[in-house]
């Protein structure tokens, strides 16, 4: 097969190329990566000498790019997306160019040359669970409650009508939380194991008994490839870690991995729009395509924290010099005599 992967310079989609590579090493990558501040060409420097992979700079906002790149390949798997809640606060319109005229344009010249297109979502889309509420499934209703989530959720309403009026061959997959090596330093975990590595606290928004289900991105990555080969034309796959945990007892088990007590805890108000649960039923996938979660939370915070301080030239710099929305850095300045 040729897979044209779009944000594979980012967490998850790298992690699905080092999948794929290592399953199938003889299918041919294409990676189109627009390289914005979360997509970093020294997180694919592991593969980037294969033989079946190739690198494209480019924007899936660029349609004329999409429209050269497209024909010839087997399928398109879609990444590309701005996905960080608080700088979707703080200026929604990158969310709206990439994840919502991005996601059509992608739409466009697939169904133009008759390409299957799996879109990469989350459970965020469904809003957040009262402490008793089911778990999310493929016909919970779609309930976004920040902008980030409003935008992924317009992308999957996008997807979905194309492949009703048009015939576009598409799946679609929703997951919770990722997390593991490479996972940018503005993400909760990432930044909790680099503090901590410098000697300072995890910063924990509210009172930290939000929920939330971790699912290792290679897990992730299995699954998509999973849906990618045997998955049905039209269907919704959802996938989670079976790991639902407060972030307070998350960052206390990150500690325990650590080897070090929860007293480095610190407690911040919380930010607007925050969710309060997010939980996913993965049933369907694992009852018609066999996938199910192999990495356990500890077992995948206990590799993260080992990359994490074994490649600190990774993200170090990407840390120092990275723009956190204002809101968060306000908050920060707030307990900074904490800290």
């Amino acid at each position: 097969m040729k897979i044209l992967v779009t944000g594979g310079c980012g967490f998850i989609g790298s992690h699905f190329i080092r999948v794929v590579l290592s399953e199938h090493p003889d299918w041919d990558i294409l990676n189109l990566d627009a390289l914005t501040y979360a997509g970093n060409l020294l997180t694919t420097m592991d593969f980037q000498t294969s033989p079946h992979y190739r690198f494209i700079y480019g924007s899936i906002t660029n349609k004329e790019l999409l429209e050269r790149l497209i024909p010839g390949v087997d399928a398109v798997v879609n990444f590309a997306a701005e996905t960080h809640v608080d700088r979707s606060i703080a200026d929604v319109e990158p969310f709206i160019m990439t994840n919502i005229l991005g996601t059509q344009r992608l739409i466009d010249v697939c169904r133009k040359n008759g390409t299957r297109f799996h879109h990469v979502s989350t459970d965020e889309v469904f809003g957040s669970l009262g402490p008793d509420d089911p778990k999310s499934n493929e016909f919970t209703p779609y309930d976004p409650r920040n902008p980030y989530s409003a935008t992924k959720a317009a992308s999957d309403h996008l997807v979905r009508a194309a492949l009703h009026t048009h015939g576009l061959k598409a799946t679609i997959s929703n997951c919770t939380n990722n997390y593991g090596t490479h996972l940018y330093p503005e993400k909760f975990l990432a930044i909790a194991v680099t503090n901590v590595i410098d000697g300072k606290p995890i910063v924990i928004h509210g009172d930290g008994q939000q929920k939330r289900d971790w699912i290792h991105a290679r897990d992730h990555a299995r699954g998509i490839l999973s849906i990618l080969l045997n998955g049905k034309i039209g269907e919704t796959y959802m996938m989670a870690g079976d790991t639902d945990i407060t972030i307070a007892d998350t960052g206390r088990l990150l500690l325990k991995v650590m080897g070090l007590s929860d007293n480095l805890l610190v407690f911040m108000n919380d930010r607007p729009g925050q969710d309060r649960r997010y939980a996913i039923d993965h049933g369907k996938i694992e009852r018609e395509l066999g996938w199910t979660p192999q990495v356990s939370l500890e077992q995948g915070l206990a590799e993260m924290v080992d990359w994490y301080r074994r490649n600190q030239d990774w993200w170090r710099p990407i840390k120092d010099s990275a723009g956190y929305c204002v809101w968060y850095k306000e908050q920060v300045q707030n307990i900074k005599n904490q800290i």
